[in-house]
């Protein structure tokens, strides 16, 4: 990272001199000039885990459900419309898209960040739900934002258990 002056670079400019280092040497040099970058960032302390480039924070809670992605879609979007903790964070009405690859329902928190709720297929058939919220102003908001959204894709989790799958 000295021989490119990584430390008076921003994250794109270094991510991209990675990239052009990694390229044509490994598979998937995108994906790995982007962990180089974010660790050098962690490292020189320009940032901390969860944070972004612009200096927000991001969370991510994932777990596997037994459903299938659009039947898990389906009962997120109820689920998030019943759930008092849910409708408590969100500020907006979601918008829901998605492809045979991935289901997305988006909307806006309360506080201005973003969340994203994915149903992404597995192997076996089943999905798994991913939460994630972006754009956080504070460690200690996304720390609390974490901790709200385990608390909810667990309930969540229990509720899909104890309903009937048609």
């Amino acid at each position: 990272m000295d021989t490119i002056d990584a430390e008076n670079l921003n994250h794109k400019q270094i991510a991209l001199k990675v990239y052009e280092e990694l390229d044509g040497a490994i598979e998937q040099a995108g994906w790995w000039a982007q962990a180089v970058t974010v660790a050098y960032e962690q490292y020189i302390g320009r940032r901390v885990p969860g944070q972004r480039p612009d200096g927000t924070f991001q969370l991510s809670v994932s777990k596997q459900t037994r459903l299938g992605m659009a039947d898990l879609m389906q009962e997120w979007q109820r689920f998030a419309a019943e759930d008092e903790d849910v409708q408590g964070m969100v500020g907006g009405d979601p918008r829901i898209g998605g492809t045979d690859r991935r289901m997305t329902w988006r909307t806006k928190a309360k506080d201005g960040s973003t969340v994203i709720v994915t149903s992404e297929p597995k192997r076996n058939g089943t999905a798994s739900i991913v939460v994630t919220q972006l754009g956080l102003a504070t460690l200690e908001s996304n720390d609390l934002a974490r901790e709200r959204w385990s608390a909810i894709v667990k309930r969540f989790l229990a509720d899909i258990r104890n309903s009937p799958v048609e």
